[in-house]
């Protein structure tokens, strides 16, 4: 590759990877505003602002923009959007189950937005209850590893509802139900272990697996509604080795 194409291919990927930043910055400040208004403006005493802000932080979100969310929500400042949760339920590629979570302020453009991602990308919509039976609610925190090991990680979150610590190389992931999010995140905290996030999750109880064709496919799909506005959270059932996930990577 020449000099002058591989600068710009890099300034392509770096334009991408800002306009995600930019779309993920969106959607953190969602997450603060609706957990302001849901639960007050007092991170000590809201433990899902509390998280969302730590999330926000984390993600390199500026903290005056940050503040302006938490004042917008709870009703400090004028401004603040009636976000709505709403969970579409469909398939993908291979039969791939997916949850869509969405948060908007205009429930008809999240609907329409999500069903043309849908049916562009190889998916369709399905009934409400016919594809989320097969996902657990749970807590998640990701821990990263540095210089910690699988046992230390274990060790801080027994006792605090953990059902399970996994190493995913870079990180751990600590597994819990959703309403021992708080107590694991804290246990973390006492031990002076640092956390990247703690979030409500939905991960799946049974996993359809890919091959390499099937994988692309299903992340071109994922990416598709992921880059939506209103869309907040996709979850889906697929799983693919590492091998494969590299090569799709890639391209």
């Amino acid at each position: 590759m020449s000099g002058h194409s591989k600068w710009a291919t890099t300034k392509h990927k770096k334009a991408v990877i800002d306009a995600k930043r930019g779309k993920l910055f969106a959607k953190l400040i969602k997450n603060i505003e609706v957990a302001a208004r849901t639960g007050g403006g007092d991170p000590d005493g809201n433990p899902t602002l509390y998280d969302a802000i730590q999330k926000a932080r984390k993600s390199s979100v500026p903290i005056d923009n940050i503040d302006r969310a938490v004042k917008r929500g709870s009703g400090a400042e004028a401004g603040g959007a009636d976000w709505q949760t709403i969970m579409y339920e469909g398939y993908g590629p291979s039969g791939v189950a997916i949850l869509i979570e969405c948060l908007t302020d205009n429930r008809n453009r999240a609907a329409m937005e999500v069903r043309t991602a849908m049916t562009r990308n190889g998916g369709s919509m399905a009934d409400p209850g016919s594809v989320s039976y097969l996902f657990n609610r749970k807590g998640v925190v990701i821990v990263p590893s540095t210089d910690l090991g699988e046992d230390d990680v274990l060790l801080a979150v027994l006792d605090a509802g953990a059902e399970e610590v996994n190493n995913l190389g870079d990180s751990f992931e600590v597994v819990s139900e959703a309403t021992d999010l708080v107590p694991v995140r804290t246990a973390l905290q006492g031990a002076g272990i640092d956390y990247e996030s703690a979030d409500m999750s939905f991960l799946p109880s049974v996993q359809v697996p890919l091959d390499e064709d099937g994988a692309r496919k299903v992340l071109r799909l994922i990416d598709a509604l992921e880059d939506l506005d209103d869309v907040q959270n996709v979850y889906a059932n697929f799983d693919v080795s590492d091998e494969i996930l590299e090569a799709v990577g890639a391209e």
